[in-house]
């Protein structure tokens, strides 16, 4: 059976027109003829019932028509990958994480996919919304891992994995570490540390004032070890998303969840790639994160 037979078969069935066929084919109406007889005759049965100048498809034929679809499709996508393979100098992706992001699903899911194909080139960075959001406009990476805070445009998956749980983490020697909850008016006289470059304070501190509701002074950390050192010394408090497995807190540091109207808060952490740039490797690494992810949350 040659593969040429098989797209023909295909070709004639969509385009519901042997003339059709031929035409998108580029061979004569009688070339195309031939080559599915040929098909019929090698597999023993009859795909197409003929009918004057109609015809329709026997068990048989709906049975291999689609199967021969399924096949064509993965034949395209082990073609272009293997060109894509082939083009390329060398195997690489490149993940930018959010600054702060502390779940530990994320080694995980670099260890795991470095296992599976070590022939690529891993790059790792962090940054803030704004950062990654321009790493990604411009290349620098190749999927980011973020909370949803922008609504990116169509131009972009935006696969989510995981409503994550916030919470804030404390230093042991303040009273309010002593509760079971804690809300943003509970928190209010304390100042709010956020993890961020210099660049992008002003950005930060106007989501978590305008569109979270956070009243706070703010301090400003360009680590997470920094971030808890300050909480340590009981500077302020750290907003905390648990995206996974989040690590043991250190001690002096209790962690508490925080909670509005009854409910603990959530944000949506997704990853987000140019649909133009996206590949194989980029949707494997984004579901074994999201795989890895959900399995810790059950």
């Amino acid at each position: 059976m040659l593969l040429k037979q098989m797209k023909y078969f295909v070709t004639v069935i969509e385009c519901n027109s042997f003339t059709k066929a031929a035409e998108q084919c580029y061979i004569s109406q009688s070339a195309i003829s031939q080559q599915i007889q040929s098909l019929e005759e090698e597999l023993g049965v009859e795909l197409i019932k003929r009918q004057n100048r109609r015809f329709f498809l026997t068990p048989a034929g709906e049975y291999f028509y689609r199967h021969a679809c399924e096949l064509l499709y993965e034949i395209e996508n082990l073609k272009n990958e293997t060109i894509r393979l082939g083009e390329d100098n060398e195997l690489s992706l490149k993940i930018g994480y959010l600054r702060g992001y502390a779940a530990q699903e994320l080694q995980h899911a670099i260890a795991e996919f470095s296992r599976i194909y070590p022939e690529v080139s891993l790059s790792i960075v962090n940054g803030t919304h704004e950062e990654l959001y321009d790493f990604l406009r411009f290349h620098t990476v190749d999927l980011v891992i973020s909370d949803q805070r922008r609504a990116f445009s169509n131009d972009y998956f935006n696969y989510e994995l995981l409503y994550s749980n916030c919470y804030i983490e404390m230093s042991s020697r303040n009273p309010l570490s002593k509760k079971d909850t804690l809300t943003l008016e509970d928190l209010k006289r304390i100042s709010c540390i956020l993890i961020t470059s210099k660049e992008q304070q002003l950005h930060e501190k106007e989501y978590y004032q305008n569109t979270l509701g956070y009243s706070n002074q703010f301090l400003f950390a360009d680590t997470l070890e920094e971030g808890r050192l300050l909480v340590v010394s009981n500077s302020g408090f750290l907003p905390i998303e648990a995206v996974g497995t989040l690590p043991p807190v250190s001690q002096g540091i209790t962690r508490i969840p925080l909670y509005n109207a009854g409910k603990q808060l959530q944000r949506n952490y997704c990853a987000f790639w140019k649909k133009e740039r996206t590949n194989y490797y980029i949707e494997e690494f984004a579901e074994i994160l999201r795989r890895l992810l959900k399995k810790d949350s059950l």
